[in-house]
């Protein structure tokens, strides 16, 4: 498979995975709405919905179809022909489809899920693939619960679903429990082990059930991936998936990874609030990149660091994301030097002394009130102008 080797693919599932969490449920014009935000930020993949699961689910794939251009179009399957002809069908009007079809991978699953055998469930696993290349020509497989399978059996799954025409791989931490040098060595593993692992592109779709998602994506393309998997705001199940903006800004920030995405990443802020608003799940305000405090300082140590230079206390710059700016947040952690700023910017010049004597007046109010806006600094210089 021809590909820029350093670029890393970026599949979105905020419209499949992401709008599974209970309470969070869109309708067709509102994915329609989001699926074009995701064109314009420059994902690759947008996973629009598993169609065999419901009218709703199938009409969504149809109608983003036509809605996009750019991105490839996905659809989810389990390893049967319904699933798959389903898929097919949902995906006739997409310029570049993709169906994306699995089962499990670890003893885990196969067992207590399936109640089935190794041999069997390969075997599915291939015949699944084999069928839905008969619509498609770009298919991705997923080893459910690869995070927790046998590295051997997993090895010998993946060589098995690229020889039957699978173009991506897809290893999921399903339930978000490896470590990020345990998933990072499993995709090594596949790297170094898997005959015919240059014919497709390996992907990490990592779960937040420890913390760990974003963590573990970096970790498996540090070691081969060329997919990550995610949603906007880390949205998902139970705790979540990787967050786009996350990795991509690790990235973006650490170039000596040598890697890169197609990603508009002046765009985040913008797509983070309408998933956000839509979903109706707020975004935590110390959640990373996007958050309400992302970009706050309050500290009187962090404000005059950042006050001299911003690289102090930012590696990333407000505007890099979209974000509208930086703010000096003023409470009584806040030190001389954040105040004269806020003072200035509304227009007040002090001498060392007259600063002195607001800064005092001013910890008094911070200590009662939480924190302080511009009215309460106008009133702050209002009762200094009146004593004088």
């Amino acid at each position: 498979m021809l590909h820029d080797p350093n670029r890393v693919y970026i599949f979105d599932t905020t419209l499949r995975d992401g709008e599974q969490v209970p309470g969070c449920q869109l309708t067709p014009p509102e994915k329609i709405e989001i699926a074009r935000e995701l064109e314009a930020l420059g994902v690759d993949i947008i996973e629009a919905g598993f169609p065999v699961s419901s009218p709703g689910d199938f009409q969504s794939v149809v109608e983003i179809s036509k809605a996009v251009t750019q991105p490839t179009i996905c659809a989810l399957t389990r390893a049967n022909k319904g699933d798959i002809d389903a898929a097919a069908e949902s995906l006739k009007y997409a310029k570049h489809p993709r169906i994306h079809t699995g089962i499990g991978a670890s003893d885990t699953h196969i067992k207590l899920k399936f109640n089935s055998t190794r041999e069997e469930i390969l075997q599915r696993g291939v015949d699944a693939v084999k069928y839905a290349k008969k619509f498609v020509e770009d298919v991705e497989f997923y080893a459910e619960d690869a995070g927790r399978a046998d590295i051997v059996f997993l090895a010998q799954m993946v060589e098995a679903v690229i020889a039957a025409g699978a173009t991506v791989v897809n290893i999921p931490d399903t339930n978000g429990y490896c470590t990020p040098d345990q998933y990072g060595s499993k995709i090594c593993f596949l790297k170094e082990n898997v005959k015919n692992i240059d014919k497709a592109i390996i992907s990490a779709h990592c779960h937040n059930d420890l913390g760990l998602a974003t963590a573990n994506s970096i970790a498996g393309v540090q070691n081969g991936a060329r997919q990550i998997e995610g949603t906007i705001n880390g949205i998902g199940e139970r705790a979540g998936n990787t967050s786009i903006e996350e990795v991509v800004m690790i990235l973006k920030t650490h170039q000596s990874l040598g890697l890169h995405t197609n990603i508009n990443a002046t765009k985040f802020y913008e797509i983070s609030r309408m998933v956000s608003s839509q979903m109706r799940m707020p975004v935590q305000p110390n959640k990373a990149i996007v958050g309400a405090n992302a970009f706050a300082h309050s500290s009187g140590i962090h404000q005059d660091g950042f006050l001299k230079n911003r690289e102090n206390y930012e590696i990333i710059r407000p505007e890099d994301v979209g974000f509208p700016s930086a703010s000096i947040v003023l409470t009584a952690r806040s030190g001389r030097h954040a105040l004269k700023f806020h003072l200035e910017r509304l227009g007040y010049q002090l001498s060392k002394d007259e600063l002195a004597d607001v800064y005092h007046n001013f910890l008094t109010l911070a200590d009662k009130k939480l924190d302080i806006n511009d009215d309460d600094l106008q009133s702050l210089m209002a009762n200094k102008l009146v004593k004088q």
